[in-house]
């Protein structure tokens, strides 16, 4: 199938999510990254007639700004669904990374990363 794969790196988010009290009380700083596969593909050098990834940004931010949630993997979850459900997405990959885990030795942070297409939602 032709398509494009957009690629959004380390959108910035500041929520409180984590499984501790301190997280959902402090908050932090989480990335997200997507991987977005569409069949959109423009005959002219129009952005109406391809897949506008401010659309995918906003998405991302209304989620991770939002309500508290437990788990990394909810999130993913969440920005998955609200992603397959816009015009021209077909298939996803979404990181979601916590870079300052309240874990001891961990610099790197922690991440969940999940792949998900419209067809798997559809059967």
């Amino acid at each position: 199938m032709a398509g494009t794969v957009i690629t959004i790196r380390d959108i910035a988010c500041y929520g409180y999510h984590g499984a501790l009290e301190e997280e959902q009380a402090l908050g932090q700083e989480f990335r997200v990254s997507l991987e977005l596969k569409t069949s959109l593909t423009p005959e002219r050098d129009l952005l109406s007639e391809t897949f506008d990834y401010r659309e995918a940004v906003d998405l991302v931010r209304r989620i991770m700004e939002g309500p508290p949630r437990r788990l990394l993997e909810t999130l993913a979850e969440e920005i998955a669904a609200g992603l397959l459900a816009l015009p021209g997405i077909e298939e996803v990959k979404i990181s979601v990374c916590k870079p300052h885990p309240p874990i001891a030795a961990v610099l790197g942070g922690v991440a969940v990363e999940i792949r998900r297409s419209r067809a798997e939602r559809q059967s």
